[in-house]
């Protein structure tokens, strides 16, 4: 018994292994025995048997390695090469598409968004001076019947009229707007009536809103100052910035002082006034420079327009010269100031009429190159863009 004591501290943990040994332990104690025999040499020989049975139950079968499936290499996509801008021979051979968007994926992210305005939207900017009701003495100013006219021909060729607010949402982000859209931009300061004799009717017929190019001259003396604030107020008409002393075109020899003057100036008599703050600038007398345009974006304009007819234009897409055409050497070139959303073209009233199909034209191919490169572009932005910036909506 003593023996049987001491041998269980060598017993194994597992149940098999006990069983063995015990089961080998009860073997030899069983065998007779010899009072010649030795203790130490039994014990030596009960462990040495128990230990033969224990190695035997340890074969473990060693398991199959497990396969691991070797991934196919992936193959990096060479984007395809991105179409030519779209361009058209209805332009003015100087007149040439400029583009301010420098990120690829970010304007085609923006272009087929399928929530945004639809590739080939166009905007016509067209630029009102005096709608007289009596005989034209200027060639700045349009009659009624003319303008009527006009106005009709706009809504008959499915044109709808938007806001300055628009234009600026459109232009940087493609928002969606009509198919064929005009910005009505009505220069200088005048009496309320102007407004409700000539644009309120088309208001109240189509709900189409007119800007107005505010002359900031008189401060708060200015005659009809109130009637311009009381007309802000109803929502159809925004007032947008048209200089101070407004009758000194900006030049190349303008000093900065007076560029910021006019700039700056104009923002500060609007909000006073109107308590509004102007997104938009139109060029008094179409005078610009690179630097004048450099501080306007600094004082915090969005969108300028001169008084260059140069065409319609679109997302991302604006005509323009980049030197002085001989052919019309009081258009001054936009090229070398290198922001076309400061510098935006508008087509006179006295001339739209008789290019409304011309524009109608360019839009109609635009959106017709669109939809022959859409799929070109879209494999472009799953390769190029989608891994950053998200797929297309």
């Amino acid at each position: 018994m003593i023996r049987k004591k001491h041998l269980l501290l060598f017993i194994p943990s597992t149940a098999l292994r006990a069983s063995l040994l015990l089961a080998a332990v009860l073997l030899i104690a069983c065998q007779p025995q010899t009072p010649t025999a030795n203790p130490d040499a039994i014990m030596t020989q009960v462990v040495q048997t128990a230990m033969v049975l224990i190695q035997q139950t340890k074969t473990v079968s060693t398991p199959l390695p497990i396969k691991t499936a070797i991934p196919t290499p992936t193959v990096p996509q060479t984007p395809p090469a991105l179409p030519a801008v779209f361009t058209t021979t209805t332009l003015n051979p100087l007149d040439t598409p400029h583009t301010y968007i420098n990120d690829e994926c970010q304007y085609l992210k923006a272009k087929w968004t399928s929530t945004n305005a639809m590739p080939g939207t166009i905007v016509i900017t067209i630029m009102f001076h005096g709608i007289e009701k009596g005989a034209i003495t200027d060639p700045n100013q349009i009659s009624v019947h003319d303008f009527n006219q006009l106005m009709n021909s706009l809504h008959n060729q499915n044109y709808t009229a938007i806001s300055m607010q628009q234009m600026m949402d459109f232009m940087y982000n493609n928002a969606k707007i009509p198919p064929r859209s005009i910005l009505l931009i009505q220069d200088d300061r005048h009496p309320a009536q102007n407004f409700t004799d000539h644009f309120l009717p088309y208001y109240k017929q189509w709900s189409w809103p007119v800007t107005n190019g505010w002359i900031s001259a008189f401060g708060g003396t200015d005659p009809v100052l109130a009637e311009n604030v009381a007309l802000s107020q109803q929502g159809w008409i925004n007032y947008q910035a048209h200089g101070v002393i407004h009758n000194i075109a900006i030049s190349p020899d303008s000093t900065n002082e007076f560029m910021l003057s006019e700039l700056q100036g104009s923002i500060n008599n609007i909000q006073k006034y109107f308590g509004t703050t102007p997104i938009a600038y139109i060029w008094p007398g179409g005078g610009f420079t690179p630097k004048a345009v450099q501080l306007a974006r600094q004082v915090g304009y969005k969108l300028g327009f001169t008084i260059n007819p140069r065409g319609p234009v679109m997302f991302n897409w604006v005509p323009q010269a980049d030197q002085v055409d001989p052919q019309r050497p009081l258009l001054l070139a936009e090229g070398p100031a290198s922001d076309p959303l400061m510098t935006l073209p508008r087509t006179w009233d006295v001339d739209a009429q008789q290019h409304l199909g011309t524009f109608t034209a360019i839009g109609n191919a635009a959106v017709a190159y669109a939809q022959q490169n859409k799929a070109v572009e879209m494999r472009y932005y799953n390769i190029a863009c989608a891994a950053k910036d998200g797929p297309i909506p």
